[in-house]
């Protein structure tokens, strides 16, 4: 049974004894917000790959590298959006994450970033697809390059074959040709790109506003615990 067919099975107070347990959580949240700084000041302090090796991309500007992407600053965030060449439409969880795209990066610029997308998909089926849905960041297409596959998020036939692929610095069952991931990438002033950071599967979770909204809510994210993301549609297959 889906949660949003239960009854709330929680207790009714009054107000006085409401204040305590609320008092009570929210010890345990400044705790947990102590915990995230200090976990992203962890994360900030990851040693860097220097990247040797050239990626060209097939974008609405033309061909570009990674270099290029960074746009005049110097950081880059990369969300791996699963849209593999043969595919028809982009997956919809990854549609799901890239409906909070266009809002963060209205600020993002301002901070000395710059995000895009890539998939695998030739452009031209990204392009149509971002019109379809209405979205406005940057999409590239990695097609013909090993980009997708150096990290982490597209695998081959031989690995479909064996039935395990490494993904999420672990060893997994092969699922699909495609899964999502998101890395960052630090350009120096000498023009040397570094690789920061990459995280993957439920790494992704803070990037869905969504999530943090239902997360306040007494019903929660109302989702099958078996396919947490079954509910999920593309925003107009609703």
């Amino acid at each position: 049974m889906k949660l949003a067919e239960m009854e709330l099975d929680r207790e009714v107070v009054s107000e006085a004894e409401w204040l305590v347990a609320r008092k009570d959580l929210l010890t345990r949240e400044k705790e947990f917000t102590r915990q995230r700084d200090a976990l992203s000041a962890a994360r900030r302090a990851l040693p860097m790959v220097k990247i040797d090796k050239e990626y060209v991309f097939d974008g609405p500007d033309g061909k570009e590298t990674l270099a290029d992407l960074i746009d005049g600053r110097s950081q880059l965030i990369v969300y791996h959006f699963m849209f593999g060449p043969d595919w028809d439409e982009g997956c919809k969880s990854c549609s799901y994450l890239a409906d909070h795209f266009d809002g963060a990066n209205r600020h993002l610029p301002h901070r000395d970033v710059t995000f895009v997308a890539i998939s695998r998909a030739p452009l031209p089926k990204l392009e149509a697809y971002k019109k379809r849905l209405g979205w406005r960041f940057k999409w590239l297409s990695s097609y013909g390059n090993d980009f997708n596959f150096d990290y982490g998020v597209s695998f081959t036939k031989e690995d479909e074959k064996k039935g395990k692929v490494s993904y999420n610095y672990g060893t997994w069952e092969f699922i699909s040709d495609e899964l999502p991931g998101l890395s960052v990438f630090y350009k120096d002033e000498a023009g040397d790109v570094f690789h920061t950071y990459s995280t993957y599967a439920r790494g992704l979770d803070h990037l869905v506003g969504t999530y943090n909204f239902l997360d306040l809510v007494p019903k929660g994210r109302d989702e099958n615990q078996d396919s947490t993301m079954d509910w999920v549609r593309r925003h107009d297959d609703y």
